[in-house]
């Protein structure tokens, strides 16, 4: 019964080694393309947020947070001032919060951006791979092929013995 969970299992395994798709490795041009259109988007975002910053800004002075409320009755407009001081407070501070973690994101980017620069000089330089190499790097089966015909051929090679090793129980 072990011998046969064994046998489920490398087959399991095999299946899933044939059906993987393994990542395409992507050259250093294309990741430098990929993180450039990284860093535009979150410069994109930084500048909205500081415009909503600025915005903000803007509606938190007194005379701003007055007139927002001059069409609102109220016994008490001061706590109604200091809700709507508070509320924009709250979400100045939220925008600093993204603003600072976009900051962290652009920096690494940027970081990023050089040594992904550095990598693809560096293979432009090499030039370009031997016939041979480019074909098993090019083609996505390459790797699969390889596994799979070697799982393959551990798993015959494990039936195999299975059924010696039945006749020869059977046998004696």
């Amino acid at each position: 019964m072990r011998s046969a969970n064994i046998l489920v299992f490398l087959l399991f395994l095999t299946f899933i080694s044939t059906t993987a798709h393994a990542q395409e490795p992507t050259s250093a041009a294309e990741s430098l393309e990929k993180l450039r259109l990284q860093l535009i988007e979150v410069q994109a975002r930084e500048e909205s947020l500081l415009d909503r910053a600025q915005q903000l800004d803007e509606a938190l002075k007194p005379e701003n947070i007055e007139r927002s409320l001059a069409g609102i009755g109220s016994t008490r407009p001061e706590e109604l001032r200091e809700a709507r001081r508070r509320q924009l407070q709250a979400e100045r501070d939220g925008i600093a919060a993204q603003l600072q973690t976009l900051e962290t994101s652009r920096l690494r980017l940027e970081v990023a951006i050089r040594d992904a620069e550095t990598r693809a000089y560096h293979d432009s330089a090499k030039g370009t791979a031997p016939p041979s190499d480019l074909l098993v790097a090019q083609s996505p089966w390459g790797t699969r092929w390889l596994v799979s015909g070697s799982a393959s051929v551990v798993v015959a090679g494990l039936v195999a013995g299975l059924f010696i090793r039945r006749r020869l129980r059977r046998k004696s």
